[in-house]
């Protein structure tokens, strides 16, 4: 639906998680990593490679949400941090797709430092003058949500996706009250700002193809 031919050139397969800190909560952290690439079909919680989209190169990376929740974790941060590494020596527009619970709270510390890192990395990506395009799928929360997930020079969303840091439980019990209907939907953030365009998943492909066109035509 989003890559021309279906194609996608897979960047930095050959690295994999570990488990730095012998975590247990009743199952190891290996054996979760284990499942979760058995169920999901990937070997992390995001894949990055070289596509074209509508006919444009692009640098591309997608969440893989059945693995972990899409959770980040110290794997999941390294490739950000390369896919904008990557993107600006090699001058590319960035596309990618959010749908994370967060960070990936097996790895404490080193899950969490991932936020600074992959932010610094696309900061420095801005001198390349590229775009950067982020698609906010359902749902892009926690740590994800709160470093480069709505850091785009165009953020997109899916109809109804949940998109923030904390989740609506979470603030309701803490605040002890009732949130808004629609709150932290799509939706929403587009009427306050948060989001440029709300775009189902028929039209994702026309919508970047129109995008890219229109960026490159102002000379990125």
């Amino acid at each position: 639906m989003l890559l021309d031919d279906a194609r996608l050139e897979l960047w930095d397969e050959h690295i994999q998680p570990t488990d730095p800190l012998g975590f247990h909560d009743g199952k190891s952290y290996r054996d979760r990593l284990e499942r979760s690439r058995r169920i999901s079909g990937h070997s992390e919680a995001i894949e990055i490679g070289r596509a074209h989209i509508d006919g444009r190169e692009v640098a591309y990376g997608c969440f893989i949400f059945a693995f972990m929740g899409g959770s980040m974790g110290s794997v999941v941060g390294e490739r950000i941090t390369r896919l904008f590494e990557r993107a600006t020596a090699e001058r590319l527009p960035i596309v990618l797709l959010q749908a994370s619970g967060g960070a990936r709270m097996q790895e404490g510390i080193l899950s969490l430092m991932q936020m600074a890192k992959t932010v610094a990395a696309l900061s420095r990506f801005r001198r390349t003058q590229r775009p950067f395009i982020s698609v906010l799928l359902h749902p892009t929360t926690g740590g994800v949500a709160a470093s480069s997930a709505l850091l785009g020079d165009v953020n997109l969303a899916e109809p109804n996706a949940l998109i923030g840091f904390a989740g609506p439980r979470v603030i309701e019990s803490t605040l002890r009250t009732t949130l808004p209907e629609g709150f932290q939907r799509s939706e929403l953030l587009l009427d306050h700002g948060m989001v440029d365009s709300v775009v189902p998943r028929t039209e994702m492909k026309r919508m970047l193809g129109c995008i890219l066109g229109h960026l490159a035509g102002r000379g990125w």
